[in-house]
């Protein structure tokens, strides 16, 4: 499956706000610039303003200066504007210094508006701060924080919407399934996010396949035990019912040991892999020989192969007779005897196993492989989950508890244990141990 890439949510939020601030500021700013030029061009276009210049240029002409100026103060503190009447070829001296700034400027706020009204003079008009129906600087103060606030709002509105939704989903996804409805997993429109919060849907998911899993299996499991101990526990009672009558025989008894056998094998079995799945790497170690488990292993399947008419062949490389890992040497021989007793059970009489004992690396392997009906493909995976048998395949015999058991002592030895079918089309299991001594 190919790796989707990862946009962390941290950057997401954190461009999110970045973007949202960045746009507040010139959407502020354009708005404010809207607003001063549209006041600006409604100073150019008030009535009577060229005509008051035109009065205050022929005062000016007939020799009183001063006249001029106090006329378009007096006119100007009337409609609420300051106006100056310059020369086009003064330098603009004569204007207070802010003016000049503003005028020079091509982004501030208030900017003069400047009238060419003909005879070479200009007239200078901007509204008086404290005058009604003009804008001033508090106004534009107030229409950038409140663009702030809005955009900010939505942006943060947006981000809190797009974390919450799909946690709210997975929340409600969650209660369905602890409700009772298995079937149910989060959307595909979550888990295909690539972020963190994909990821947690995805885990989640995942995590629900197993404990479903988990809980068909257990399903399973009460169903099994059941079986498999209704029948030995019918015949003991039997058993027990004709002893007490007085027609005791040996046939009776041997009858009675058998289902005691196999009551207490598959006891044996159940706390084997209770015990080693608690201890875990915790388990006590010393220096072992896996060849001397392994001749161990077919000495005690040596009736057992000879009753099922199947031949043991066991192949070890000269540089591995002398191997050591560190384990316990017992819970190995039960990992090696569960996996050569599966490969016995599902071998037809006339065939064989083949045990191959190899080394790789820094690791010891041994691969054991019978000559049965395979495994197919979609049931390999759960070969190794306790209480699985693949009944219809390859007989069902036992309670699947032996490659379970086989793959916890593996795994408690840092080791690997794979199942896969071989060439001849048999299973092959191989474990893979690490080396602790190599003494050729």
């Amino acid at each position: 499956m190919k790796r989707r890439t990862i946009f962390p949510l941290f950057w997401r939020i954190f461009l999110s706000i970045w973007l949202a601030m960045a746009v507040t500021v010139v959407v502020s700013n354009l708005a404010t610039r809207m607003l001063l030029d549209r006041e600006r061009e409604a100073i150019e276009r008030q009535a009577g303003l060229r005509d008051l210049a035109e009065e205050a240029i022929k005062i000016r002409e007939s020799g009183d200066r001063g006249g001029a100026w106090r006329f378009l103060r007096s006119e100007g503190e009337r409609i609420e504007l300051h106006l100056i009447l310059i020369e086009q070829d003064d330098n603009e001296d004569r204007l207070p210094s802010f003016i000049r700034d503003r005028m020079k400027s091509g982004w501030y706020p208030q900017k003069p508006a400047v009238l060419d009204v003909g005879d070479g003079y200009r007239l200078v008009a901007w509204p008086r701060m404290d005058g009604a129906g003009w804008l001033d600087p508090k106004f534009f103060r107030a229409i950038e924080l409140g663009l702030a606030f809005v955009m900010i709002s939505l942006a943060c509105w947006w981000i809190a919407r797009r974390v919450s939704r799909p946690l709210l989903h997975m929340e409600t996804t969650a209660q369905a399934i602890a409700r009772g409805n298995n079937t149910l997993r989060v959307s595909d429109r979550v888990t295909k996010r690539r972020d963190e919060v994909g990821q947690l849907a995805t885990a989640f998911n995942a995590m629900t396949e197993q404990l479903c899993s988990l809980l068909e299996r257990q399903k399973h499991l009460l169903r099994d035990i059941s079986h498999d101990l209704r029948t030995p526990l019918t015949r003991q009672r039997i058993a027990i019912e004709l002893a007490s009558e007085g027609a005791v025989d040996g046939d009776l008894i041997a009858s009675i040991l058998r289902q005691n056998q196999r009551l207490e094998a598959m006891t044996s079995q159940i706390l084997t892999l209770y015990r080693v799945t608690e201890e875990g790497a915790d388990i006590p170690r010393e220096a072992v020989q896996p060849v001397v488990i392994i001749n161990n292993v077919l000495q005690d399947a040596a009736d057992y192969a000879e009753h099922q008419r199947v031949d043991c062949r066991l192949m070890v490389r000269p540089e591995c007779r002398n191997v050591s890992v560190l384990g316990d040497q017992g819970l190995l021989q039960r990992a090696f005897d569960n996996i050569v007793q599966n490969a016995l059970d599902h071998t037809s009489p006339g065939h064989a196993i083949h045990i191959a004992v190899d080394k790789l690396g820094g690791n010891l392997v041994v691969a054991v492989e019978d000559e049965g009906a395979g495994v197919p493909e979609e049931m390999l995976p759960h070969l190794f989950e306790p209480f699985y048998r693949a009944d219809k395949s390859r007989g069902g015999k036992g309670w699947g508890l032996g490659l379970a058991i086989a793959r916890d002592i593996v795994s408690a030895h840092d080791g690997e244990i794979r199942a896969e079918n071989g060439p001849s089309g048999g299973l092959r299991v191989t474990v893979s141990l690490p080396i602790f001594t190599d003494v050729l």
